[in-house]
């Protein structure tokens, strides 16, 4: 079955309706710009209310190692994604697992990032708008992705409940990546718009 992680959760309200949804794993978004972004203090009290097998994973973008350090001792943080330029070395040298998304840009050789990013759990794909690291809201053309991928691929880029069970149809993807497609606004969710993508993605 597929894996399903909510991103970019402010509030404990939103984490409880997260875990008791049946996420499988929610994101922190510790990148200042986005409207999504929390303080190390607000993850911590986010990740106070989790379920224990609920993955609580920190997203960064091109961050300083010591933000990202500051992040990791203070918060309960199981798995970093990272999601800006940051070399397979770097994203290694924290001794914790991790997932890179790649942003879906024409000419992208998957193959070759996967080989370059060997140590990662997982690739998550995302859609490419120059300038913007993700939270697009757009998707990208779902046939692109090859289906013979040594690593699990999670898929983002404005997924939302209309379109979910097709697009796992045909990537065929580890786990499935939403934010922006189950809000009321900007960093707060939807009660019903996290069930109806619970339901359409486990179809």
């Amino acid at each position: 079955m597929t894996r399903i992680k909510i991103c970019g959760i402010t509030t404990r309200e939103d984490a409880k309706m997260a875990c008791d949804s049946g996420a499988d794993a929610i994101g922190l978004v510790f990148y200042p710009p986005s409207p999504r972004y929390v303080t190390i203090e607000q993850a911590v009290n986010v990740l106070a209310c989790l379920t224990p097998f609920t993955t609580s994973v920190a997203l960064f973008v091109n961050a300083q190692r010591q933000e990202i350090e500051n992040v990791l001792e203070q918060a309960a943080i199981d798995l970093i994604q990272f999601h800006g330029n940051e070399s397979a070395e770097f994203c290694a040298s924290f001794k914790r697992p991790y997932i890179k998304a790649v942003r879906m840009k024409d000419g992208l050789d998957l193959n070759s990032v996967q080989k370059e990013y060997a140590g990662a759990r997982g690739l998550l794909l995302d859609t490419y708008k120059k300038g913007v690291p993700g939270g697009t809201g757009e998707t990208f053309n779902w046939d692109k992705v090859p289906h013979d991928l040594n690593l699990p691929v999670i898929l983002a880029g404005g997924l939302v409940a209309d379109n979910v069970s097709q697009a796992i149809n045909v990537v065929r993807p580890y786990a499935v990546d939403v934010s922006g497609g189950v809000e009321a606004s900007k960093g707060r969710k939807d009660r019903q718009k996290i069930i109806q993508f619970m339901n359409n993605a486990k179809k």
